[in-house]
C-alpha cells in the first residue's frame, strides 16, 4: 500500500519578506474595465491584489460608490462599510442606479500584510438606459423599394449645439450591422455591432462617449449593412432570417455645463441616401465603388443631393439590452509575401490562417475593378483552393476612383484565409497589402510553451482557432457558408478557451441566447442563435452545452450567478431527456454522435471507430443530471439536489444494464465509448480497471493512434492521466502520423482542422463539402496540456482558483514546460524543467489563493524550497509515492537535490 507524504511549506519553510509592495489591480465592473452603458442595475465589482510577500490573504474590504469622483457625502449612493471577507467580487447593494450616469467607485482592502492601512483603488463606469421609456429614438428604415432592392442605407442627421457640453454620449443599435460617424470621424473602435443575438427576442445596444467629437454644428452619419440580420446564412441561399428591413435606432444624449439636458433621436426628420458600399454579405464579401464616395456626406454645411426621407419601422418592439459581450475589434496585423502558384497566378501568403480582412492601397485608373479572393490553403498541385468554401464567395470587389492614396477594406463582412488572390492589378506591391485579424476583444489569460516545438505549434494553432471563431458568438468555422454557433463545438472547447482567454462575459451573453432559443419542452437547438428548423434540436453532447458550459464557467470563474441565471434552462434540458427516456434510458431522437471519428477510406476490416449513439447519449444524460444536482446544492435548492442525485444513480444503473457486459466490455468497443464511460463515472468500481485495460488495448490496436471524434477527443488524455496511464496520453499527443494532433502540424497547419486528415498524406484534400481548416473542436486537447503537462488545474470544490492544484508532468519526453494563467485571483506562473541532477521549478501563487503542489517522490533526493529543506512529517516512501505541499501566495523556487 502506498502512502502520500505531506510536507508543510506554508510558514515553517518560508521567511516573511521584511519589506513588501502591495497594490490593487484589474479593477472591473461586471468583468469590464471602465464599461460604457452598463445595463445591469446591480453590477459586480472585482479586483486583484498584488504583493511580493508570502501567504497574503484579504481580510476585509469596503466598496464605496459615488456620483462624483471626490466621493462627497451627498453624492455617495452606496457604502458597504468594512466587511470581513476574502471575496474579491462584490455585488452592488445601494440606491437605485440612474440611467446615463457616470458612477465612481473605490475599494479599500485590508490584507494580512496591510492590516492597518488599507490598499485603495478607484475606477468608474457609465450606466445604460434601464427603461424603455428612456428611449426617445424611433426605429428608422429606408423606403420599401430600397429594402426590397437590398440596398445599403447611409442614414444622416444634422444638429446644432448652442451650449457648452459637459457630457455627450451616443446610444445606438440596428437591425443589421452599423458603422457610425460624427463629423467625418468614425465613432469607437468596435466592429460588427450590435453583435449577434436572438434578434427577434433581444438586440444589444452600444454606448459611446462622443464629447470630444461634437462641434457647434454636427452631422451624425450611420451606415447599416445586412449583417447577421439579413445576410445569406446557413449552407444554402437563405437571407432575411430576422426580417427584410434594415433599421437604425440611436440617440445622442447631451448634458450641458448649466445642468440642462437634450436628446437628439432618430425619427422622421432623418434622411438617408446611398454611398460606395453596393453590397456587403457575411459569406460573400463586399462590393465597394469608390466613385460613389461623397465628400459632402459627413459635413454639416450643404445638403447632399439625392437624399430621401426615412420611414419609421413599426414592425416590432424588440427589447433592447446593453452590450454584454466583448466587442469585436482589430487585433494583430500580418504582412504578406508573394508566391506564384503552379498555374502562374500571383498569390499573397500571409503566413497565418486568420479571420478578418485585408487593408490595401489599390493603384489604378478610374473605373478599374479589383477583386480580392480568399482561401485557406493551396491544393496538392499548388493552386489557389476555394472548393471547401462551398457557396461562400469570400470575395471583396473594389471599383477604383483613380485616387492613389485610398486605403480599402470591407465593412460588414469578414473572411477566413491565409492566401489572397488579387485580380485586376497589373502589378502587385506587397507593401500595399496588410491582413488584419478581427475577433472579440478578449484578454489573453493563458500562456503555454514546452521544449517540444511541434507541441508549441499545436498550442499556437489552438489559440488561433479560438481567435478566428470567437467573433461575437463561438462559431464552428469562419470561412465557408456556415459560421454558426454550434453548441457541441463550444461545449467541448470551453475549458481550453477559458485557459487561453478571458471568456467569462463572452459565454454569459451566448448562454442567455441559448436559453431563449430552447423550445418550450426544454430541447436545445444545434446552433445558437438558431437559424435551423424546428427539428434541429436535442442532440446529445450538443444540447448538453446548456449544463456543461455553465458548470465549467462556474468552476473557472467562481461566480455562481452563472448557475442561478442558467438554472431554469439547465433544468428544462434535463427534464426534456427524463421525459423522453424509458426505464431511464435515452434511446430516441437524432444524435450527431462522435462526430468525425476515425473512418478509413477503404474500411474492409471494420476499423472505423463507430460508437453507438445512444450509449453516448446516456453518458451525457448522466453528466447533465450530475451537474444539475450539484448546481441545485450550491444554489440551495435542496429538494432538487436530492431528486436529481437519485436520478443520477438510476441513469448510471440503466447504462450498466444496457451497455456493459459482465467482463467489463462495452457494446461499442471503441476509444470513445470507454473514455466517456470512465470520464462520467458510469461504471461500477470493480469494472474500472478492466475497462481501462480495454481502452489501452484499443489504442495499441490502432498502433498508438487516437480514433475519437468531437465528443470523445476532449476526454481521451484526461481519462488516461486520471487512471494512471499518462504514458499512453503522452504517446498520443506526440504521435505525428494520421490520425493525431500533430499530423496537421507536420502538414503545415496554423490553426486546428475540422478533420484529422483535412489534407491527406498524399497532399490531396478531404471531401470539400465539409473540410474546414479553422475549426477548433479538436483543439480541446489544450485543456490537458495546461492541466497535465504544465500541471495547473482548477478545483471545483474551490471555484475561481481560490485553491488550485499544480502537478507538473516531469515527463522524460519534455525537458521543460512553462506557462501562466491570469486567474480571477491573479497571475499564476509555472515554469519547470528537468536537469541531470534533478528537477527545478518556479511557481507563483497569487494573493488570496492557495496551491496544492504535487511533486513526485524521487529516491535519495530531497526538495529545497526557497533555500530551505521541506521535510516530510511521516510516511512510507517508494517509487510511486507523491509529495503534497500546500503553499500560500508568493514566488517559490523549488528544486530536488541528491542526498
Amino acid at each position: 500500500m502506498n502512502f502520500k507524504i505531506f510536507l508543510t511549506a506554508l510558514f515553517c519553510c518560508i521567511s516573511h519578506a521584511l519589506f513588501s509592495s502591495e497594490g490593487l489591480h484589474r479593477l472591473r465592473v461586471d468583468g469590464k474595465q471602465v464599461p460604457q452603458g452598463l445595463h445591469n442595475t446591480e453590477p459586480k465589482f472585482s479586483w486583484q491584489i498584488e504583493s511580493d510577500a508570502f501567504n497574503v490573504m484579504q481580510m476585509a474590504y469596503r466598496v464605496i460608490v459615488s456620483k462624483d469622483s471626490v466621493f462627497s457625502k451627498n453624492a455617495i449612493v452606496w457604502d458597504s462599510n468594512k466587511v470581513p471577507s476574502s471575496h474579491t467580487d462584490v455585488q452592488y447593494k445601494g440606491d437605485s442606479l440612474v440611467s446615463n450616469q457616470t458612477y465612481y467607485w473605490k475599494v479599500m482592502v485590508w490584507t494580512t500584510e496591510a492590516a492597518i492601512a488599507p490598499l485603495e483603488g478607484q475606477s468608474n463606469w457609465t450606466t445604460g438606459l434601464f427603461g424603455h421609456e428612456q428611449w426617445k429614438a424611433k426605429w428608422i428604415t429606408q423606403q420599401k423599394e430600397d429594402n426590397i432592392a437590398r440596398k445599403i442605407p447611409y442614414f444622416r442627421h444634422v444638429f446644432d449645439i448652442r451650449k457648452k457640453v459637459k457630457d455627450a454620449r451616443l446610444y445606438i443599435t440596428s437591425k443589421g450591422m452599423y458603422e457610425p460617424y460624427l463629423n467625418g470621424t468614425r465613432i469607437g473602435n468596435d466592429y460588427f455591432t450590435p453583435g449577434w443575438t436572438v434578434y427577434d427576442k433581444r438586440i444589444q445596444y452600444q454606448v459611446y462617449d462622443i464629447k470630444e467629437l461634437v462641434n457647434d454644428s454636427n452631422v451624425l452619419s450611420v451606415t447599416v449593412g445586412h449583417g447577421w440580420f439579413r445576410s445569406d446564412l446557413v449552407w444554402k441561399e437563405a437571407n432575411d432570417h430576422y426580417g427584410h428591413q434594415l433599421a437604425l435606432k440611436a440617440q445622442v444624449m447631451l448634458t450641458y455645463e448649466d445642468g440642462t439636458t437634450d436628446i437628439i433621436p432618430t425619427g422622421p426628420d432623418w434622411e438617408y441616401g446611398f454611398g460606395p458600399i453596393i453590397d456587403s454579405e457575411i459569406y460573400h464579401g463586399e462590393i465597394y465603388d469608390a466613385n460613389r464616395e461623397r465628400d459632402d456626406w459627413y459635413g454639416p454645411s450643404g445638403r447632399p443631393e439625392g437624399l430621401k426621407k426615412v420611414l419609421l419601422d413599426t414592425t416590432d418592439n424588440i427589447p433592447l439590452v446593453g452590450t454584454e459581450n466583448n466587442p469585436v475589434r482589430k487585433q494583430e496585423r500580418f504582412q504578406p509575401k508573394i508566391i506564384k502558384t503552379s498555374d502562374g497566378k500571383q498569390v499573397l501568403d500571409f503566413g497565418q490562417n486568420l479571420v478578418g480582412w485585408i487593408e490595401c492601397k489599390l493603384k489604378g485608373n478610374k473605373g478599374d475593378t479589383v477583386k480580392i479572393k480568399h482561401a485557406e490553403i493551396l491544393d496538392k498541385n499548388g493552386r489557389f483552393y476555394t472548393e471547401n468554401l462551398r457557396a461562400a464567395k469570400q470575395t471583396n470587389t473594389y471599383i477604383l476612383n483613380g485616387s492613389q492614396d485610398k486605403i480599402y477594406h470591407p465593412h460588414f463582412t469578414f473572411q477566413g484565409f491565409r492566401y489572397a488572390l488579387v485580380e485586376g492589378l497589373e502589378e502587385i506591391n506587397v507593401n500595399d497589402f496588410e491582413a488584419v485579424a478581427l475577433y472579440s476583444d478578449m484578454e489573453q489569460t493563458g500562456y503555454f510553451e514546452t521544449s517540444n516545438p511541434l507541441v508549441n505549434q499545436l498550442q499556437h494553432n489552438i489559440v488561433w482557432g479560438q481567435k478566428g471563431n470567437f467573433i461575437d458568438v463561438p462559431t464552428d468555422c469562419p470561412q465557408r457558408d456556415e459560421r454558426l454557433g454550434w453548441t457541441g463545438d463550444a461545449q467541448v472547447f470551453f475549458n481550453t478557451a477559458s485557459y487561453n482567454m478571458d471568456v467569462k462575459s463572452f459565454f454569459e451573453k451566448w448562454l442567455k441566447d441559448l436559453a431563449l432559443e430552447q423550445r418550450a419542452d426544454g430541447a436545445v437547438p444545434y446552433i445558437v442563435p438558431n437559424l435551423l428548423d424546428e427539428n434541429a434540436f436535442a442532440s446529445a453532447g450538443w444540447a448538453d452545452a446548456a449544463t456543461i458550459i455553465p458548470w465549467n464557467h462556474y468552476v473557472t470563474y467562481g461566480d455562481k450567478d452563472i448557475l442561478s441565471t442558467q438554472y431554469p434552462s439547465m433544468k428544462k434540458w434535463v427534464d426534456y431527456i427524463r421525459n423522453r427516456a424509458q426505464d431511464h434510458l435515452w434511446k430516441d431522437g437524432f444524435h450527431f454522435g462522435d462526430w468525425l471519428f476515425y473512418r478509413p477510406d477503404d474500411d474492409n476490416d471494420g476499423m472505423a471507430a463507430v460508437t453507438n449513439k445512444y450509449l453516448i447519449a446516456q453518458c451525457f444524460y448522466a453528466r447533465s443530471v450530475e451537474i444539475l444536482a450539484k448546481s441545485a446544492e450550491i444554489l440551495g435548492y435542496r429538494e432538487d439536489a436530492i431528486a436529481y442525485g437519485e436520478l443520477l444513480e438510476e441513469v448510471k444503473e440503466a447504462f450498466q444494464k444496457e451497455y456493459l457486459t459482465n467482463n467489463g466490455m462495452l457494446v461499442s468497443d471503441t476509444q470513445t465509448a470507454y473514455v466517456l464511460a470512465l470520464q462520467f463515472e458510469m461504471l461500477p468500481e470493480d469494472k474500472i480497471s478492466v475497462t481501462m485495460d480495454r481502452l489501452v488495448a484499443n489504442i495499441e490496436k490502432y498502433d498508438m493512434h487516437l480514433t475519437t471524434g468531437f465528443l470523445g477527443t476532449p476526454y481521451l488524455n484526461p481519462v488516461l492521466s486520471r487512471y494512471g496511464r499518462t504514458d499512453i496520453a503522452i504517446k498520443l499527443l506526440l504521435q505525428d502520423t494520421y490520425p493525431s494532433w500533430l499530423y496537421p502540424v507536420k502538414m503545415g497547419a496554423t490553426t486546428i482542422w475540422e478533420r484529422w486528415d483535412g489534407i491527406k498524406p498524399d497532399g490531396s484534400t478531404q471531401t470539400p463539402n465539409m473540410n474546414s481548416y479553422n475549426h477548433y473542436a479538436y483543439g480541446a486537447i489544450g485543456e490537458w496540456m495546461y492541466s497535465t503537462i504544465l500541471g495547473l488545474k482548477a478545483n471545483e470544490d474551490h471555484p475561481g482558483y481560490t485553491n488550485f492544484t499544480v502537478k507538473p508532468l516531469f515527463s522524460d519526453e519534455f525537458t521543460r514546460a512553462k506557462g501562466s494563467y491570469m486567474s480571477p485571483q491573479g497571475n499564476i506562473v509555472v515554469d519547470w524543467k528537468r536537469e541531470s541532477n534533478g528537477l527545478q521549478m518556479e511557481l507563483k501563487v497569487p494573493v488570496n489563493s492557495k496551491a496544492e503542489l504535487v511533486l513526485p517522490y524521487i529516491q535519495n533526493h530531497r526538495y529545497i524550497i526557497n533555500g530551505k529543506e521541506a521535510t516530510p512529517k511521516t510516511g512510507q516512501k517508494d517509487e510511486t509515492d507523491l509529495v503534497f505541499l500546500e503553499l500560500g501566495s508568493g514566488t517559490y523556487n523549488i528544486e530536488s537535490q541528491k542526498l
